[in-house]
């Protein structure tokens, strides 16, 4: 996630007031590396979700005709028990997989990334837009203007932002997981295959949102590891407390 939150050292501690809220936060992720720079510090207690679940592997000839490496079987019974749309469970669980493959020993679980888009855009439904069946949004989701107000850092836009979110004076946060465009420009990935990357596409803003999540080298399944990466995300204990909590419904029902 990346500069669609303001995540790093210039960007927003937004404090998420409604733990379940499916709005989009201001911003959650700064330019800077993770790994690269001074790590975050908060003063809460070291916390992770009860379990982090990688998806399962596609399994059985049906499943390749949907291009996805993802068992359609798991895809469809979990978006029944969490409420959570196909495209998005399976955007996470793709986004899991692949990242257990290149960064075994991350173990981010989809449960962490479904916490975070659940907060971020509703699983890429909030301001009434939908997910097509290619992941993106069906109009873009864009942020509050970070224009200094509401606790809000003052960001300035410029020609390469604007044409995200159309505003020429400030930046937003744009797409499922929110990045700000300057982040989105060092940290976007190509999750779905197809040569491009798009932060309004939830299979891109998933893979890359989970990159960044592990670029600090910890290891998420261990308390502090996970919650030094989600701090990372939003400098916010309330932001850390919120995901665990939909992570865990995740798990629970799942």
């Amino acid at each position: 996630m990346l500069t669609t939150g303001a995540v790093c050292l210039a960007v927003l501690a937004l404090l998420v007031t409604a733990v379940l809220s499916a709005q989009p936060s201001t911003g959650i992720i700064t330019d800077t590396q993770p790994g690269l720079t001074a790590e975050p510090t908060t003063t809460m207690e070291a916390v992770r979700p009860v379990a982090e679940q990688i998806a399962p592997v596609l399994s059985g000839r049906d499943d390749a005709a949907s291009g996805s490496p993802v068992s359609a079987a798991w895809t469809a019974t979990t978006s029944e028990k969490t409420g959570i749309g196909t495209t998005a469970v399976d955007a996470y669980g793709r986004a899991s997989l692949r990242l257990a493959t290149e960064q075994p020993r991350c173990r981010l679980g989809w449960t962490t990334l479904a916490g975070i888009g659940g907060i971020e855009s509703g699983h890429g439904t909030s301001s009434g837009a939908y997910l097509l069946p290619d992941g993106t949004t069906s109009h873009p989701i864009i942020g509050p203007a970070l224009d200094g107000t509401a606790g809000a850092a003052a960001i300035r836009s410029d020609a390469i932002s604007a044409r995200w979110h159309g505003d020429s004076q400030w930046d937003h946060a744009v797409g499922p997981m929110q990045f700000i465009p300057s982040t989105w420009n060092t940290w976007g990935a190509d999750g779905n295959g197809d040569g491009d990357t798009d932060p309004n596409n939830i299979i891109d803003s998933a893979y890359t949102a989970g990159l960044y999540l592990c670029a600090s080298g910890a290891d998420l399944s261990t308390g502090a590891g996970w919650t030094r990466a989600i701090f990372s995300y939003n400098h916010s204990d309330d932001y850390v407390r919120s995901v665990l909590a939909r992570a865990n419904r995740c798990a629970g029902v799942a």
